[in-house]
Parts: C-alpha cells; sequence; structure tokens
C-alpha cells in the first residue's frame, strides 16, 4: 500500500518506555501496510504526570495526568492518533475520542526487585511504590514493611532502589521487557500479586470520527487482547474505580468465553473483596461484577472508593 498523502503523526509520552511503546505502534502499522518509515512520525510529549515527582498523584486530581495533554493535541488535530499503556488510561473518556486499537498484550505480572521474594525482606523494610493498588496487596501480605511513595520512570525508580532510598519495589514486567531489562526483578504469580486492571497493553487512540485512521488503526488491532482490556475497565465503570483506586483485575480469554477474575482493597490491604465472572465478549458482566463487588465490600474498602 502507497504512504499515507503525509507523515502520520503519532503522540506519545516522552518516557524511555512510552517511546519505546511508540516505535512498537510505527513498527507494526508499516508492517501491516507495507509503508515506509516515514509514513509515521513520532512526537514526544510531557504529561503532566511525569513533571509531578514528589507527591502521589490522588493528592494533585489523579485523572487525565498522563492523558490530557495527547487528549489536547488529537482534539486540536496537532496528532493524528495517540499511544497509551491501558493502565494509565482513566475509565471515563470523552466521546470524541476512541480506542482504536491495542497491540498483543504483554506478560501481565509485577515483578519484584530488590529481593529474591516477600519472605526475603527483612522486618520493617521500607517498600517503595505509588500504586494504591500496589500498596494493598505488599501490606496484606507483609503489614510489617513501611511503603514509602517512590515515583518516576522507570529507569529513575530503580536508580533510587540503587541509592538505598527503597529496600524493594514492584515493577511491570511488561514494561522491563519493552526496555530490554529481562533479567530485572523475579516475576511474581498472579495468584499471589493480581495485576491491575489493562497491565501490559498498549493501547491507540484517535478522534472517533477519523474513519481513515481508524481504519488503518484496526489493522494492527489484537481482538483478544482488546476485548480483555475492555471488560477489566468495564469492571472499573462498575466499581466507579479508576486508575489511581486499589483494584487488580485480569481477563483471560478462554475459547469463545471471557474469564475475568477481580479484587478490591482497603487502602491498608486488610480489607479485601474477590469476585468472578464468565461471559462472552460484549456482555454487560464485567460492569455488573464491579457494582455486585462493591455493594457486598466492607465499608473500609468502600471508604477508600468514595474519597
Amino acid at each position: 500500500m502507497a504512504n499515507p498523502d503525509r507523515p502520520l503523526r503519532l503522540g506519545t509520552r516522552a518516557s524511555p518506555l512510552a517511546l519505546a511503546q511508540a516505535h512498537m505502534v510505527r513498527d507494526a502499522l508499516i508492517v501491516a501496510h507495507g509503508w515506509s518509515d516515514e509514513a509515521v512520525e513520532i512526537m514526544p510529549t510531557v504529561a503532566t504526570g511525569d513533571r509531578i515527582q514528589d507527591r502521589a498523584l490522588a493528592e494533585v486530581g489523579g485523572k487525565a495526568l498522563w492523558t490530557k495533554e495527547l487528549d489536547a493535541a488529537l482534539l486540536s488535530g496537532d496528532i493524528d492518533f495517540a499511544v497509551h499503556s491501558m493502565k494509565d488510561v482513566e475509565t471515563e473518556r470523552s466521546s470524541k475520542l476512541a480506542i482504536a486499537a491495542m497491540l498483543p498484550r504483554a506478560d501481565v505480572r509485577d515483578r519484584l526487585v530488590g529481593a529474591a521474594s516477600f519472605d526475603a525482606l527483612p522486618h520493617g523494610a521500607a517498600f517503595g511504590t505509588s500504586a494504591p493498588r500496589r500498596r494493598a496487596q505488599v501490606l496484606r501480605l507483609r503489614p510489617d514493611l513501611r511503603v514509602i511513595l517512590l515515583r518516576g520512570n522507570v529507569q529513575t525508580r530503580l536508580s533510587k532502589l540503587a541509592g538505598g532510598e527503597v529496600d524493594a519495589t514492584l515493577l511491570a514486567s511488561a514494561g522491563l521487557e519493552r526496555l530490554g531489562m529481562h533479567e530485572t526483578g523475579t516475576c511474581l504469580p498472579t495468584h499471589l500479586l493480581l495485576p491491575a486492571p489493562a497491565q501490559g497493553a498498549v493501547g491507540i487512540e484517535t478522534l472517533s470520527d477519523n474513519a481513515r485512521v481508524g481504519s488503518w488503526l484496526a489493522a494492527i488491532n489484537h481482538q483478544a487482547t482488546f476485548a480483555c482490556v475492555m471488560a477489566e475497565r468495564a469492571l472499573l465503570a462498575g466499581l466507579s474505580g479508576d486508575c489511581r483506586s486499589p483494584v487488580a483485575a485480569l481477563a483471560i480469554m478462554d475459547g469463545g468465553k471471557i474469564c475475568l477474575n477481580a479484587e478490591i482493597y482497603s487502602a491498608d490491604g486488610g480489607q479485601v473483596e474477590r469476585g468472578t465472572a464468565e461471559f462472552i465478549v460484549g456482555n454487560a458482566a464485567p460492569y455488573e461484577l464491579g457494582i455486585a463487588m462493591m455493594a457486598r465490600a466492607d465499608s473500609a474498602i468502600r471508604a477508600v472508593f468514595s474519597s
């Protein structure tokens, strides 16, 4: 296929991981359509969430801190589509924007970095994370640990770990692999640490009414990943949660059905509510599961989601 009549502008955050993911999207489009390398131009921008390093994102509003600059660029026509780590995309999106495609999902697991296992950490060790989900899960496993705010991109967090600011941390296996850090940390099984909704998934968003770009992106959409991640996002909607909520969820395609496992926590991990559902693609079951889980959750869990 001939190149588009002008280079397509792909918006991305400027972090090393985000740029690696943008190159994955560009390469997938070039292969799918037989375009030259010049057909897609990568346009980095610094997101608000990347600028703020000294506070938990919940303290500064949380919502859209990873996406608002890219959203504005899409809506103004400065870019044609944007690449996102799907676990960072807020649950409610503008109707003018559409998640048009997702690449095949990578390893969904977390890796423990700084110790061989949770049992190997000394009593009262400093554990670094900024994610409410990871904080709750870590404290549930080891209530004696001191959880310390650890923000920044992968390289920044590894540097702080190496500098002794914390004794251990958790990082997404998918991000480490995309950065070529295949030997960093120890992968933890999902039955021990269920991942964040949409972890390991890269999504591409464009304007809802841009049928031309939407058709190009459809060619690289991995349907099983798309269906599973959208189910996890529907669960979040049912919980009235977002990427800052202490929620863990994993949907897996099994034949013609999706199997969804989910957990929600109190802030300290002392309380957990679990739920499962099995359904066909497009069913409302994930949303309904979220509502049901919240309805039966302990008050300490409900308090986190209402704050």
